[in-house]
């Protein structure tokens, strides 16, 4: 066939600048619990007062959510992503540089100011750019990037941060370079991401007819003003937002509280063993991202549609999250313990995918407002988790198991919420 027949690929250069900057984003949000040790010991801060750093940055990230996505729906999320990601990776170097409780926390709430243009402005670049077909593949290979990211952060920070002494291996950073150095990164991904990108296939150089062929009319004609009394009448928006809640809610334990978890309930394990361990949560987080994305298609023939497909992943997914929760709590083993935690955290992920699938295709324009409103409501949830935590160990004298209950319970809510999700429901006209 003639090459100047057959479609361009550019859309898959947008998909690599995606994972990459889903990497990063995690490695950034995730690098805090494995330091957290060693800067409760430094800045002389309680567990109480780390879960409030942890919580600013989850507030931040939720209140700015539907700001950030709407700014990539009416600017586009070239100009948005650029900004946002240079923000958040200046103020990674900040947290590192943190001298007491008040900067930390300063500096964990802007850093959540920035990651939280991220998602919604990357959901809003793939309903430009990728056909409604394409659309749920690429969010499940975006999220387990963003998962690996974050879980092979615990070994890659140990790594840095071990002295090298008494037969470690490590490069005997402090924390606070740690820092810098992935702050660096961001830099250098928004600079390169800014000179390359277009908001439009249309007008990037590298696209051809076929392509635009082949990616369609992607989003509706028509001004980007949020149509907010609709979105407040709609029964899908509200689950969508109270099931990204609950799992949020039970998800956050694994980016914030889990390595401390590790060190308290199994005493015996070395540093690397747990260091290991903390990397199974988000690892098989991410091959329930990449298989929920990979089956989408197939379970859609299967169920005879897209919004059924996503509704049993979202009720199966997070119903079997729970139970892999409570089974992890009987047993002392700590391999088995962590492995059904693990089971839970691919469960949670089978329904991830197909709720930001569902943003994408409800919002249609409102597409990037949307799936802000979305993880707003999520990271309200992970914003309330790392404080409940500590709260509850004091109340509990610190018997871990009702924290992870209460995440279980969470899962089930949020089961239940996806029975009453339609995403054939448009914002749109």
């Amino acid at each position: 066939m003639d090459s100047s027949l057959r479609p361009s690929r550019a859309r898959q250069v947008v998909l690599f600048f995606a994972v990459t900057l889903a990497v990063i984003t995690y490695i950034d949000r995730v690098c805090i619990s494995q330091a957290a040790p060693m800067m409760q010991e430094e800045l002389g801060l309680t567990k109480t007062q780390m879960g409030y750093a942890f919580a600013a940055f989850g507030w931040a990230y939720a209140l700015f959510e539907i700001p950030g996505g709407w700014l990539g729906d009416r600017i586009g999320p070239r100009k948005v992503l650029m900004r946002v990601v240079s923000m958040w990776s200046i103020f990674t170097v900040a947290t590192g540089w943190a001298w007491n409780l008040v900067s930390l926390v300063v500096s964990r709430f802007l850093f959540g100011v920035g990651e939280a243009g991220c998602f919604p402005n990357l959901t809003k670049a793939f309903t430009l750019w990728f056909p409604v077909a394409e659309r749920v593949k690429a969010q499940g290979i975006l999220w387990l990037s963003a998962r690996w990211g974050g879980a092979f952060t615990p070994l890659l920070v140990g790594w840095m941060l071990a002295s090298g002494t008494e037969g470690k291996v490590g490069l005997g950073l402090h924390y606070k370079w740690v820092f810098l150095i992935f702050g660096l990164l961001g830099v250098v991904w928004a600079l390169s991401f800014f000179r390359w990108f277009r908001d439009h296939p249309k007008d990037h150089p590298s696209v051809n007819a076929a392509e635009l062929a082949h990616i369609g009319e992607t989003e509706p004609p028509g001004d980007h003003a949020m149509p907010w009394a609709r979105l407040m009448a709609s029964r899908t928006v509200w689950m969508l937002w109270a099931q990204y809640f609950c799992m949020s809610y039970a998800w956050y334990f694994y980016i914030t509280w889990f390595p401390t978890y590790l060190k308290e309930k199994f005493t015996t394990l070395s540093d690397m063993e747990r260091a290991l361990l903390a990397c199974v949560p988000l690892f098989f987080g991410g091959i329930g991202c990449i298989t929920a994305g990979m089956l989408s298609a197939r379970l859609d023939q299967m169920f005879g549609s897209i919004a059924r497909t996503r509704r049993w992943l979202g009720v199966v997914g997070m119903s079997v999250a729970g139970v892999m929760l409570l089974i992890s709590m009987q047993t002392d083993a700590p391999l088995a313990s962590v492995l059904a935690i693990g089971l839970a955290a691919l469960c949670n992920d089978l329904a991830m995918p197909g709720a930001w699938g569902a943003c994408m295709d409800v919002g249609g324009r409102h597409a990037g407002a949307l799936s802000g409103s979305m993880n707003m409501m999520g990271n309200a949830g992970g914003a309330i988790a790392p404080m409940v935590v500590p709260l509850v160990l004091a109340a509990t004298n610190n018997d871990w198991g009702m924290n992870i209950t209460l995440f279980a319970v969470a899962y089930f809510l949020g089961a239940a919420c996806w029975f009453f999700i339609n995403s054939e429901e448009r914002l749109h006209d």
